[in-house]
């Protein structure tokens, strides 16, 4: 995954201004930012949702657009995003992973049916698979959608603040696991505030704020004076 010189705006305000990174498979790499910092700017930019005032983003040397009709992007969005009264199951959820792969007339198959199975066991709701998605712990929730990720085989994985609003149990859960997709080759980018379980899940993280301030190993990232600049302390102690 690579993002070269990318600069979005909305209106006169600068949400991205010329960012640059390389994310390589195998690999699980913290986002880190204050909000507002331009993560969920990046995500969408990745994900081809937002088309940039300059600059350029590939996946698998793909352009977004492309890379997500083919599936090799996948994206866990943060709860606020989702409506989680939709009446569909947790298996119907994860199956729509699989609808990329399923042609024009969506008709489910046997290989569809095994792979969403798989997922299902893998993130651990295999017994809650016919709830209605809104029945889920937030945990579980995050899960199911980790699952859709799988069972699309995305090689890419976005995942919006995956912590917020879980339990221990869950947020150990979804790292073991992102954990193993990251030792199965894949490539995972996890925007998160949790810097207490940066270390556990991360080989590496980005500091963003507004621009890459950082892209390194995450003993480095998570230096005091690196911390201060991305949430913007350094800015506070000068004005006082």
């Amino acid at each position: 995954m690579e993002v070269t010189d990318l600069s979005v705006s909305y209106g006169e305000v600068n949400a991205l201004e010329n960012a640059r990174l390389r994310v390589y498979p195998g690999r699980v790499t913290g986002l880190v930012g204050m909000n507002g910092s331009g993560k969920s700017t990046l995500f969408k930019s990745m994900m081809g949702m937002l088309r940039p005032d300059s600059g350029r983003v590939r996946l698998a040397g793909l352009e977004p657009a492309r890379a997500r009709k083919e599936g090799i992007i996948g994206y866990v969005p943060q709860s606020e995003d989702v409506d989680w009264a939709f009446p569909v199951s947790v298996r119907d959820v994860v199956m729509m992973g699989r609808y990329g792969l399923q042609g024009p007339t969506r008709r489910t198959r046997a290989v569809d049916r095994a792979a969403v199975d798989d997922a299902l066991e893998r993130v651990e709701l295999t017994d809650f698979a016919e709830r209605q998605i809104g029945q889920l712990s937030g945990g579980q929730k995050k899960r199911a959608f980790v699952a859709r990720g799988i069972a699309q085989g995305a090689q890419i994985m976005l995942l919006d603040e995956p912590f917020a609003g879980v339990d221990k149990r869950s947020e150990a859960t979804i790292v073991r696991l992102l954990r193993e997709l990251a030792d199965d080759g894949r490539t995972l980018v996890v925007s998160t505030h949790d810097l207490h379980a940066l270390p556990d899940l991360a080989d590496e993280a980005i500091l963003l704020l507004h621009t890459v301030l950082f892209h390194g190993p995450v003993v480095q990232a998570l230096q005091p004076e690196r911390l201060a600049q991305t949430f913007g302390l350094d800015v506070l102690r000068s004005a006082k």
